[in-house]
């Protein structure tokens, strides 16, 4: 196969702009958190109504175990929701900012899940005169769907387990993914139960109401996390054109295809791609443009940071690749001011490093590393700095050796409060840059960052 890939240095030939938004930059995370907070007020109703009085020690824990039964019930789909890939909260919203919410939801999720089990169970306990390791029992066995609800439960329970960040340290984004689609069957088969013995949703508008949010969930799912991949597969005909060595560990994957134009990708963005090769076909891993989308190919460049990483600089030419895309809303349309500093360390230069040559205004870019040999891109971003009259400053070293972030960043940025920052790295860089950067006075409004913890 030919390849498509420019030299080295060579860059788009798109002009730097912003793109426009069709929302200002709040409305829509706004939206979709009232929309959840409205949803969930609409489960209290539900169960105030169908709550008389409430007297003593077993109707006080039956109630708690039915309210957090509902709540719970309520979220388990929600967060799925967030999962989606739903094209408007990819693009508005931002990947990273609804993985936020999910492992925050999620916690909300197991605990819910926690308490209801135990009111019920010591509620009903009470309530038969016997101890609750007997009646949890006879609820497992004896009420109808609970065999699979309390299977779901223990999947549930057991997923966000790993999902505590201090085991998500020791595993790799691979089996962190494989992982998580247990979740789709934890609520499949808690699902049932919900209906079978949840009273207050009754035979009336609640109970559609409840099918409504489930089947309509699964659609969702079924058709952007299924139906929509498969239909671009077959449009767009992605394959690797070229696998281009970029410095130690890290690699550029050229992408070509079929009017990638009408991706509508952004710099900035990222995709989802499932490399059709022995090993990498099973996981929807994410890589970050790291060029402007050119009509003939996509460039994506990939660090080796696990096993999945590491076979895609193996790839060969005409492999096929099944790309979810483009993502992510770290991108031109969160541009207000004319000063940006694009501050990025390891792979998280990648998506700067297409913004740089897009972006409009006066920009300066600062690549952390510790070691000089560790930087990317330094020939292209000298040729993209000489182009638009852009900045580039490499700051390396250790952190005893850089010293305090916000001073060093002030050194390089003397007009540091002025300017918007997007910022992307890892989580810790990421953390302190943040800290740094706010203490130098920059707004936290005009701080945008891209995570790439899972």
């Amino acid at each position: 196969m030919t390849a498509v890939a420019p030299p080295r240095t060579a860059g788009s030939t798109r002009r730097a702009h912003r793109p426009p938004r069709r929302f200002p930059v709040a409305t829509v995370p706004a939206a979709a958190l009232a929309a959840i907070a409205l949803g969930a007020l609409g489960v209290l109703v539900v169960w105030w109504q169908g709550t008389g009085s409430v007297t003593g020690a077993a109707g006080w824990l039956t109630g708690a175990g039915r309210i957090t039964g509902l709540l719970a019930g309520y979220a388990a789909p929600v967060l799925l929701l967030l999962m989606a890939r739903i094209p408007v909260l990819e693009r508005e919203v931002g990947a990273d900012r609804m993985a936020r919410w999910h492992a925050f939801g999620g916690r909300y999720l197991v605990s819910l899940v926690t308490v209801h089990v135990l009111t019920i169970v010591w509620g009903y306990a009470l309530t038969d005169g016997r101890g609750p390791l007997a009646e949890g029992v006879d609820i497992v066995f004896h009420y109808p769907e609970m065999i699979k609800a309390s299977l779901g439960t223990l999947v549930m329970l057991g997923t966000g387990a790993v999902s505590a960040r201090a085991a998500r340290r020791r595993m790799s984004y691979e089996v962190w993914y494989y992982l998580h689609l247990a979740t789709y069957l934890a609520v499949a088969l808690a699902f049932g139960h919900q209906l079978a013995t949840g009273a207050d949703l009754g035979d009336g508008p609640a109970r559609l109401a409840w099918y409504a949010l489930y089947l309509g969930t699964a659609a969702v799912l079924g058709w952007y996390r299924l139906a929509v991949p498969w239909l671009r597969d077959r449009r767009h005909r992605l394959r690797v054109a070229e696998v281009r060595s970029e410095g130690p560990g890290v690699v550029s994957v050229f992408l070509t295809g079929r009017r990638l134009t009408e991706l509508r990708a952004e710099p900035g963005q990222f995709f989802r791609l499932q490399f059709q090769a022995p090993g990498l076909r099973w996981a929807a891993n994410p890589y970050s443009l790291s060029a402007p989308p050119h009509p003939n190919f996509l460039r994506f460049t990939v660090k080796d940071l696990g096993a999945h990483s590491a076979a895609v600089a193996g790839l060969r030419p005409g492999t096929r690749v099944r790309a979810e895309g483009p993502y992510g809303a770290f991108t031109g349309r969160l541009h207000r001011q004319r000063k940006v500093l694009l501050l990025g360390a390891g792979v998280g230069i990648t998506p700067l490093r297409a913004l740089f040559e897009t972006l409009p205004g006066e920009l300066t870019l600062v690549q952390r590393a510790r070691r000089p040999e560790d930087l990317l891109f330094t020939a292209e971003l000298a040729a993209v700095a000489a182009r638009r009259g852009g900045r580039v400053h490499a700051l390396t070293g250790s952190r005893s050796q850089v010293g305090d972030l916000g001073r060093a960043l002030r050194r390089l940025v003397p007009d540091l409060p002025a300017h918007e920052v997007y910022l992307c790295g890892p989580e810790p860089m990421a953390e302190e840059a943040v800290r740094a950067l706010r203490a130098a006075g920059v707004r936290p409004d005009r701080i945008h960052r891209e995570s790439f913890a899972f």
